[in-house]
């Protein structure tokens, strides 16, 4: 972001010299436990007796729940919950269509949870997208949050989507009380990734169409890429052998990158310019980015995202697929390279104990 200064967080330690490799399990945990043992186990000490909230503010596509996710993974994955607000209404959309049954539940549920200006009746209309007048009130959005909660229970909540709005945000400061969370710390995590990032994760991610997984054709590639002649393109064949050796495809719109979703990063960014003024929340600032000239001081080399090439090779009739360093002009216009997940989840861990004062 232009307009905030997010620090560069280093996780370089000094004399660890292993080379860990992040797409191993095994190998993942003892990266985090070599460079963030000791605020790891004051995460885990204090989760045995309480519990607190953070809200999750960052760019559409920032990794907000792959950060939250990889946390929940290394703290511990029983105490911690990860909650999305278009998760939430999506769920509640399929509930209301698929029996007459769950929509009376609902309905009974919101007659004594819901206080709003307009109907329930009308929110769930605007919900189901029958209404294209009426947007969601606020008011419901804290409802369906709020049942949501009850079926979790009392656990450490990431929450993932709200604010949303500008006018959200004073929400946001009395969150605690209106979910009976009255003890619980809560913190703003906002995350900085610059806008060139957020376009190619857009533009080059591909799903399988049979078990949905997603990957990046540029950034995360499966291990068997493949070329179609006809339309001089490469694509990546599903991991999952279940799946036969198919095709993983684009999704309609995704060649547009950040022009589909302009309106909704300019949103974002107010958002969360807005969050870091506030006072009396405590903020914890990730950042995803690290000026080239900067890197070996403050990352290693193996936490720094590659961008992935490939060749086709007409005798072999394969496609090799090589790995390359990525560099990129950040929103400033400096030259960067961006980091993998693990690296800003191992910021993430670092500074909660302080924002928590644990």
């Amino acid at each position: 972001m232009k307009d905030i200064e997010f620090p560069l967080f280093k996780t370089k330690v000094e004399g660890l010299t292993k080379q860990f490799d992040l797409i191993n399990p095994e190998e993942t945990r003892e990266y985090f436990e070599s460079k963030s043992g000791e605020e790891i186990k004051k995460l885990r000490d204090y989760l045995k007796r309480n519990t607190f909230i953070a809200y999750l503010l960052g760019k559409k596509n920032s990794g907000k729940g792959t950060y939250s996710k990889i946390f929940a993974e290394i703290i511990d994955k029983d105490k911690i919950a990860h909650i999305s607000i278009g998760d939430i209404v999506r769920k509640v959309h399929e509930e209301i269509l698929e029996t007459s049954a769950k929509k009376e539940e609902l309905i009974n549920w919101l007659s004594q949870h819901y206080r709003g200006y307009i109907s329930i009746e009308k929110a769930i209309e605007a919900l189901l997208g029958r209404s294209t007048e009426t947007l969601l009130p606020t008011e419901f959005i804290l409802a369906l949050l709020r049942r949501e909660i009850d079926k979790i229970g009392k656990k450490t909540l990431f929450i993932d989507g709200f604010p949303r709005d500008l006018d959200q945000v004073s929400y946001s400061l009395f969150f605690r009380d209106l979910i009976g969370y009255r003890a619980d710390p809560d913190i703003f995590v906002l995350i900085d990734v610059p806008e060139k990032v957020i376009d190619e994760r857009i533009k080059f991610r591909v799903v399988c169409p049979q078990c949905q997984t997603p990957r990046n054709l540029k950034l995360f590639p499966t291990k068997e890429a493949r070329y179609d002649k006809e339309n001089r393109q490469f694509f990546l064949i599903c991991d999952n052998p279940k799946c036969g050796e198919i095709r993983m495809v684009k999704k309609e719109g995704d060649e547009l990158g950040i022009e589909a979703v302009k309106n909704r990063l300019e949103v974002d960014e107010k958002l969360i310019k807005q969050a870091f003024s506030l006072h009396g929340i405590p903020k914890v600032l990730l950042r995803n980015s690290v000026p080239i000239d900067l890197a070996k001081e403050y990352v290693d080399d193996y936490e720094i995202t590659p961008e992935y090439i490939y060749k086709y090779i007409e005798g072999a009739k394969k496609v090799e697929i090589v790995e390359k360093a990525w560099v990129f002009p950040d929103d400033r216009g400096v030259d960067s390279y961006s980091l993998l997940p693990q690296a800003v989840a191992l910021s993430l861990i670092k500074q909660l104990p302080e924002a928590l004062k644990i």
